[in-house]
């Protein structure tokens, strides 16, 4: 068979401080032309580092890369390098880079690059416009966007990206397309669509793919060989199956799912007639609804919501987290003996966000910080007494409880959203630390201590940056920090989809040991179903703004499976 891609002693170090790290340690391996090759191992193992080298992104230290006859060396040259660029494509982990623009332009943008050089919109009276129109219809058709072809990138699920991402991948016509985690962050059913996707184009086309995924499932049902990667070195390679039995000798034992207490529950949260719609104009009609959703979340249980990409999970998420208001009904959360709606302004409004703590699909880390310097501003922002501490600054600047009731919400919201409503109000960034000074070192590592050893994390992390942490580390330490002030409540957004299975029950197992000790009430969404079985006490399934299910794991997981009508996860 033909070689597309090989691979010959592949040295790669990164200088860490003081330090020398080996990323990659003599790596050898090839891919034949239209196949389908996987990558497998533990978070931080050299998968990522080894595709980026493919792809032209990083250098290397030592060894050959050759990429259908354009051999690569670590002292090429410039043009050597646009070359394997122009030659392959990569959809990067954790990737929701789009256009804020509708998705058949995102796609038609890419074409128009190869031509221009940079990616701009062809315009709508140049010659080829209609056959590039045609062409990028046809990618977004391959990836089952077609329907949505006119929607804007904010009125798309997580899912719904990256198979746009994946199409204006195709539309570069790559020699290889390397897909590092692609699909993670996708319901069962998207991930169905994706992955039988990926083996059409492979068929039909001929390309060559080499996929990193941390799911032993879609390595057995998409990869016709798998190759296990850890600490920069090859393990093993050979049938997928048998690769992936040996990769999982070391998982760890699962924690026990804490029992929750006999007797009638004391409910922590209400959601009560929630209405919600989202009306596109650009294709003149309402996108999603909620009509009258009524639940309840129960004190110290691990509740789960579930469903397919687009059905509303991450809306009804950011609405229970206060970032968004219903149109109609409310949600209320428990304060002592009253209830608070999060809807509207009210003088406890900013104590319950206190008592929140809140983790997003597209976390990150501060890599300019050291990890305790990030705990000690999370800690000056949601330590015990700072409102009021921050409610007597802001008397002194001038600035209202209302509006300080709006910036203590912007706290807690992603970078790009708040940067908007920061700029909205007239502040800068520098208001929170006016606001809300950061502990001082030694209360800082007091707080740390407990919730370190609740998620099995070395202390010698916390003067770490996050640059010198693993995968799995990254993920910890950002749970610690989002703990760290103790909160009653924890709303995850899917923040551990792209572990591997090994520290993914690590982590499971920690969320698990923290709801025991501290009796935390933790909400999450999660598309891993595996994760949410291992892990929920209740589970409530949703699907087009609709509750369809609600009780105890298996059933209602099995029920979401059978409404996706996948296969993949039953492949043997």
């Amino acid at each position: 068979m033909t070689k597309m891609l090989q691979i010959n002693n592949l040295v790669k170090e990164y200088n860490i401080g003081s330090e020398k790290i080996r990323a990659l340690d003599g790596v050898s391996f090839s891919v034949n032309e239209g196949e389908i090759v996987g990558l497998i191992g533990r978070s931080g193992g050299g998968k990522s580092t080894l595709l980026n080298i493919i792809r032209g992104f990083s250098t290397f230290d030592e060894g050959a890369l050759n990429l259908d006859g354009l051999e690569v060396v670590p002292n090429s040259p410039e043009e050597t390098l646009l070359e394997l660029k122009k030659n392959t494509a990569i959809h990067l982990q954790r990737s929701f880079a789009l256009w804020s623009d509708y998705a058949v332009n995102d796609v038609l943008r890419k074409i128009y690059s190869l031509r221009i050089g940079y990616e701009g919109l062809p315009p709508e009276d140049l010659p080829e416009y209609d056959d590039m129109l045609k062409e990028a219809m046809k990618y977004l058709r391959m990836v089952g966007m077609e329907a949505k072809a006119r929607h804007i990138d904010y009125a798309l699920s997580g899912g719904e990206k990256q198979r746009v991402i994946i199409a204006r991948q195709l539309a570069k016509k790559p020699k290889i397309l390397l897909l590092d985690e692609p699909a993670t962050m996708a319901c069962p059913a998207t991930k169905q669509e994706f992955l039988d996707t990926i083996k059409k184009v492979n068929r039909e086309t001929g390309l060559t793919v080499l996929c990193v995924s941390h799911l032993p499932d879609v390595h057995r049902y998409l990869t016709d060989r798998l190759i296990w990667i850890d600490n920069g070195k090859i393990i093993r390679e050979g049938d997928p199956g048998s690769v992936i039995d040996e990769f999982l000798k070391d998982i760890p034992e699962p924690f026990p799912l804490p029992k929750r207490k006999p007797g009638r529950k004391r409910i922590a949260i209400k959601a009560e007639n929630i209405s919600h719609s989202f009306y596109l104009v650009a294709v003149r009609g309402i996108t999603l609804s909620f009509d009258s959703l009524n639940f309840n979340i129960n004190q110290g249980d691990i509740t789960s919501i579930i469903g397919p990409s687009g059905a509303g999970k991450t809306v009804l998420w950011n609405i229970l987290a206060g970032f968004m208001f219903p149109k109609q009904g409310k949600v209320l959360y428990r304060h002592g003996d009253e209830w608070v709606n999060m809807s509207q302004y009210h003088k406890q409004r900013m104590e319950i966000r206190r008592r929140i703590g809140i983790m997003f699909q597209e976390f990150a880390l501060s890599p300019h910080e050291t990890i305790i310097d990030q705990l000690a501003f999370k800690l000056g922002v949601k330590g015990q007494h700072v409102i009021d501490d921050a409610k007597e600054r802001a008397d002194k600047l001038g600035i209202g409880t209302e509006v300080l009731d709006t910036l203590y919400q912007i706290v807690d919201m992603p970078e790009t959203g708040a940067k908007d409503k920061l700029e909205a109000l007239g502040f800068s960034p520098t208001i929170f630390g006016e606001l809300f000074p950061r502990f001082p070192r030694t209360e800082t590592v007091k707080y740390a201590e407990s919730v370190f050893g609740a998620l099995d994390l070395s202390m010698d992390v916390l003067d770490k940056y996050p640059q010198e942490l693993s995968g799995g580390e990254k993920v910890r330490a950002m749970l610690a920090i989002t703990l760290a002030h103790r909160p009653d409540i924890l709303l995850l957004d899917e923040p551990f989809g792209d572990l591997d299975p090994i520290t993914l029950r690590d982590v499971t197992n920690s969320l698990k040991r923290i709801n025991a000790e501290f009796g935390t009430t933790i909400v999450l969404i999660s598309h891993h179903l595996d994760f949410v079985r291992e892990v929920s006490h209740r589970v409530i399934l949703i699907e087009d703004g609709e509750l369809i299910m609600d009780g105890k794991p298996e059933p209602v997981c099995n029920e979401m499976l059978r409404r996706s009508g996948v296969t993949y996860m039953q492949h043997t």
